[in-house]
């Protein structure tokens, strides 16, 4: 762990703030590159005076809606033709896919902010997101809304470690169990909502 977290020191300080952008780009995407082996770091490079911590966050969170858009535009125009066009092969046929699009243009906002706080969900939301032909607007602001929590998150806890690399991921399994509760007590709350605004009408 300290090897890997002192290499990416090493990157991130080489790089600079593309750096950041970049590696979060990758771990928003398919790649497998974990948001709490990159944002920390940057936290502590800034806690040395060598970055400057908004300017991480930002890059950070950009990043990340860039890598989301990754997945967008590939689900929108290659996944969406094929699950169409094959989706009955593969127990999705179209009365299916088209009932799972009307609840993510129904739902997607809150799906998209709540998925971008979650692990392996977070690096997967957009691809729903680009089959449904999601607005362009609300899919920016949700991603970028979760992203930047998430972001801050980590990198304050980078910030606040200071040296003691080896507690980054403790801590950041700690942020992740609060930040699952927030997620849920959200969803709770959205849902209640929903059926008492149903029932009025």
């Amino acid at each position: 762990m300290h090897t890997i977290v002192q290499w990416l020191l090493d990157t991130i300080g080489a790089m600079g703030y593309p750096g950041i952008f970049l590696l979060m780009a990758m771990e928003s995407s398919i790649i497998p590159v974990p948001s709490e082996l990159v944002m920390p770091p940057a936290g502590y490079l800034a806690y040395q005076g060598k970055m400057n911590m908004a300017v991480a966050i930002l890059c950070g969170t950009v990043g990340s809606l860039v890598g989301a858009y990754a997945n967008y535009f590939a689900s929108h125009y290659l996944g969406r033709p094929l699950i169409l066009k094959y989706g009955k092969y593969v127990l999705i046929p179209p009365d299916k896919f088209e009932r799972v699009e009307k609840f993510f243009l129904k739902h997607g906002e809150i799906s998209t902010f709540i998925g971008r706080l979650l692990p392996v969900v977070r690096h997967l939301i957009s691809i729903p997101a680009g089959l449904a032909g999601m607005n362009h607007l609300k899919f920016s602001l949700y991603t970028l809304m979760g992203a930047g929590i998430w972001c801050t998150i980590l990198t304050l806890i980078g910030y606040a470690i200071g040296e003691n690399q080896q507690l980054i991921m403790q801590y950041s399994h700690k942020a992740l169990v609060w930040v699952l509760l927030f997620s849920m007590v959200l969803v709770a709350v959205y849902v209640w909502r929903q059926r008492r605004n149903g029932s009025k009408a």
